[in-house]
């Protein structure tokens, strides 16, 4: 897998770092100059470039036309979305992420302007909170830029309707579908006959008016 990034500040260094000692193919793009020998010593001179990625011919020299993903994470939304709009619409980039840093701006931030998937921090700390107050089992991973889709996590309680059953028996809403299950330190690929068991993580993906019934079944 080939990722670019643009933006070498916190969120985009640590990344690359993720992606490194995943032995994942990466460059990182950063116009701010004091950002650059920090990168280039942490990742070496092939993966690092000062440049401006609101370029397409700084864009092209990086090889974006070959990119699996392309991560804008500046810490500026407007950067953030012309790089996204360039990557999908002149490069078509399959993946395009971007990060909110305003949330007012989050509207924005939709398939329309070449985002298949934003970040927002303070919205995914907001869910977080909520989830915490009213329902300790579930845990949103990734909040999904359109259609109102997340993938979400779920704690299969002891005592819960789901627990010694097997997946074809939990009568599980058609649209949410089941990614799946980790049982202890083992990820499992589940199927119509996987058993749940206390404990178990389980991972959705689903729409969001589904959470409530979803949190019946495991909780």
């Amino acid at each position: 897998m080939y990722a670019l990034i643009i933006g070498g500040g916190q969120i985009g260094t640590y990344m690359a770092d993720l992606l490194k000692k995943n032995e994942c193919e990466f460059t990182v793009i950063d116009f701010d100059q004091s950002h650059i020998p920090g990168l280039i010593k942490k990742f070496g001179e092939d993966h690092v470039l000062f440049g401006d990625a609101s370029d397409p011919n700084v864009l092209a020299t990086v090889h974006i036309d070959k990119a699996d993903v392309v991560a804008c994470v500046t810490g500026h939304d407007e950067t953030n979305l012309v790089c996204s709009m360039i990557a999908k619409f002149e490069f078509q980039a399959p993946r395009v992420i971007a990060r909110v840093n305003n949330p007012n701006n989050a509207w924005l931030f939709n398939f329309g302007m070449g985002v298949d998937a934003s970040i927002n921090q303070a919205d995914i700390i907001g869910h977080l909170v909520v989830e915490e107050m009213s329902m300790r089992s579930f845990l949103t991973l990734l909040k999904l830029s359109k259609g109102g889709h997340s993938i979400v996590q779920l704690v299969a309680n002891e005592g819960s309707v789901a627990v010694g059953k097997k997946v074809s028996e939990l009568h599980l809403p058609k649209s949410a579908l089941m990614i799946a299950i980790y049982h202890g330190e083992d990820l499992i690929v589940p199927n119509g006959q996987t058993m749940i068991y206390p404990g178990d993580r389980i991972m959705f993906f689903a729409s969001d008016n589904l959470f409530k019934e979803l949190e019946e079944i495991f909780s």
